[in-house]
């Protein structure tokens, strides 16, 4: 009930903000607003002598941490236009080295003779770091600070933002967005209960198994930093669910321990590039509406929480192992889904490009390949200088017109020169 009231009820509450939020000024007071409300709420977990208050401080948590954590991605995204894949590698490494922190930390504290209570005050004394930093250098504002009515006219409406989905790439990079949760969020947090319940390992080794999957998507990440500068995000995403939907497969039927994580680590590593290249797609998409991918990734999010839902409904009912195997339709939806490469355009072509060009040839370059050809283009000459001199004899204007091809005189058309008078007229 701690996790499933706050999640779906904070959720809610964290919808309206990237339609609110707009480009510039009041998206910064809001990123500084849930910043700081993400640290009392922290507190107020920590400190929470009641059923109730815990309750609401949980509820709290969730939009508090969507304008924080959200609307900040979005402004960094806009600061960038050009660069927004490289930008947002470097956010999805920060939020995987979070993720490893974040026991490490609660390790340290439990060393020290802390309990959770401590831990809780102690991110909140983080957060605090990261909101000041988010305050004196954070990403800029693209919207004038000073112009109310023009900040207000780029804020999204929930029309635009339901009407974005009839756009086929919006929609497509929004299902791709919850499809390969499948295999990031929705594996995570089930792989450690597959290792002890159908792998038979003991509790530690299935911990070591979730610290492999964590550090090995944290590699990827890393790579993908580095590989992002010069590579194509669907290209990317293309070559890793290849490799996915054939490697989940052996995950799940190799037999051994030992091998499986050895798989596992290659997968975790495989996958990291999904979620950064995802999401710089759907924000592409909209072309600087910032606002409405945030909108539509709280939405989707909310949506996706039937994922984790379906899987255990299908462990309950059929066992884990077929719950387990249910997740490999992510990488063969993830390629469905991705846009078609579109060939180059003379590759395209072919064949039909080369005849087309030489359809275009001028009868000179044809008459010069062809002996035939060329008797008959003597011919025509032939022709259209008897018919130039029998002008010229009948017109003497015609005579101070400079001797040219015909052909040339129009290029439109070889017949440009009138027919030769035959004295019947």
């Amino acid at each position: 009930m701690l996790i499933a009231i706050p999640l779906l009820v904070g959720s809610l509450l964290e919808l309206p903000f990237g339609l609110i939020a707009g480009n510039g000024r009041r998206r910064q007071w809001l990123v500084l607003g849930g910043g700081t409300a993400f640290i009392v709420t922290l507190a107020a977990v920590a400190t929470a002598r009641s059923f109730g208050v815990l309750m609401a401080a949980l509820v709290l948590f969730f939009p508090a941490s969507g304008a924080f954590v959200g609307l900040t991605q979005s402004a960094l995204m806009d600061a960038d236009l050009g660069r927004q894949q490289q930008r947002m590698a470097a956010w999805n490494l920060a939020g995987s080295m979070g993720a490893v922190a974040g026991p490490l930390l609660l390790v340290v504290v439990l060393s020290a003779g802390g309990g959770w209570r401590t831990g809780y005050l102690l991110l909140a004394a983080l957060a605090g770091l990261a909101l000041a930093g988010a305050a004196i250098c954070g990403p800029p504002r693209t919207a004038p600070a000073s112009d109310d009515n023009a900040e207000d006219d780029q804020r999204p409406t929930i029309r635009q933002a339901v009407g974005a989905l009839r756009e086929a790439d919006v929609l497509r990079w929004a299902v791709l967005l919850e499809i390969s949760d499948l295999l990031l969020d929705v594996l995570t947090g089930f792989v450690g209960v597959y290792l002890v319940d159908v792998v038979h390992a003991s509790p530690a080794q299935a911990a070591f198994g979730v610290a492999i999957r964590l550090g090995a998507g944290l590699a990827g990440d890393a790579a993908f930093v580095l590989i992002s500068r010069r590579a194509s995000g669907p290209a990317a995403l293309r070559l890793t669910g290849i490799a996915t939907m054939l490697l989940y497969p052996a995950f799940l039927l190799v037999p051994g321990l030992a091998a499986k994580l050895i798989i596992l680590a290659v997968v975790s590593a495989a996958t990291a590039c999904w979620y950064p290249v995802i999401q710089t797609g759907l924000y592409g998409s909209l072309h600087g509406r910032s606002g409405i991918a945030v909108f539509l990734g709280s939405a989707a999010g909310l949506a996706g929480a039937a994922g984790p839902l379906a899987v255990g409904f299908v462990a309950q009912q059929a066992g884990l192992t077929w719950a387990m195997a249910s997740l490999a339709v992510a990488p063969v939806a993830v390629l469905v889904a991705l846009p078609r490469r579109r060939r180059a355009s003379g590759r395209a072509s072919g064949r039909p490009a080369v005849r087309r060009r030489r359809s275009e040839r001028s009868p000179r370059v044809t008459a010069a390949r062809d002996p035939a050809a060329r008797d008959l283009a003597a011919r025509d000459l032939a022709a259209q200088d008897l018919a130039a001199q029998d002008l010229a004899a009948r017109d003497p204007a015609a005579q101070d017109l400079p001797a040219q091809d015909p052909g040339r005189r129009d290029p439109g058309r070889r017949d440009a020169a009138p027919p030769p008078d035959d004295g019947l007229g």
